[in-house]
C-alpha cells in the first residue's frame, strides 16, 4: 500500500449547532479542513479520493445533522469521510467562526480523527 497525505481546506457549510439557547434557531457557518491518508494504487485519477464527494459528504453531515458539540460534528464528518473510497485516515478539523465574537477572538475549532489516526 502506498499513502499520500491529501489535505482539503475551507469547506464552507451552513448548519444548526451548539449548545447555548437560540444557536440552533438558523443556520451558522461552518468551515472544515480535512487532513486525508489516501491509499494510492497507482498514477490514475480513479485510484485516488475524489475530492468532490468528499466535500459533498461534508456539507451533508454539517447541513443535514444537529450537534449540540463542534466535537460531535467533527467526529461524525470524520467516520463518514473515512468509509469512503481509498481512505485510511482522517482528521477533521471544524471551524465555528462566529462562535466566539463575544470574547473577542476569531472564532472557535475542533479535531477528530478516524481510521490510523484515531
Amino acid at each position: 500500500m502506498t499513502t499520500s497525505r491529501l489535505f482539503l481546506s475551507g469547506i464552507r457549510a451552513s448548519g444548526r449547532h451548539g449548545a447555548r439557547p437560540g444557536e440552533k434557531d438558523e443556520p451558522q457557518p461552518f468551515v472544515i479542513d480535512l487532513d486525508l491518508t489516501v491509499d494510492v494504487a497507482e498514477d490514475r485519477i480513479e485510484s485516488t479520493a475524489d475530492y468532490r464527494a468528499i466535500t459533498e459528504r461534508v456539507r451533508a453531515v454539517v447541513e443535514g445533522e444537529s450537534f449540540d458539540l463542534i466535537e460531535m460534528l467533527a467526529d461524525r464528518i470524520a467516520r463518514e469521510v473515512l468509509r469512503m473510497d481509498h481512505l485510511v485516515g482522517v482528521t477533521a478539523v471544524v471551524h465555528k467562526p462566529d462562535a466566539a465574537i463575544r470574547l473577542e477572538i476569531d472564532g472557535v475549532a475542533a479535531a477528530a480523527s478516524a481510521g490510523d489516526r484515531a
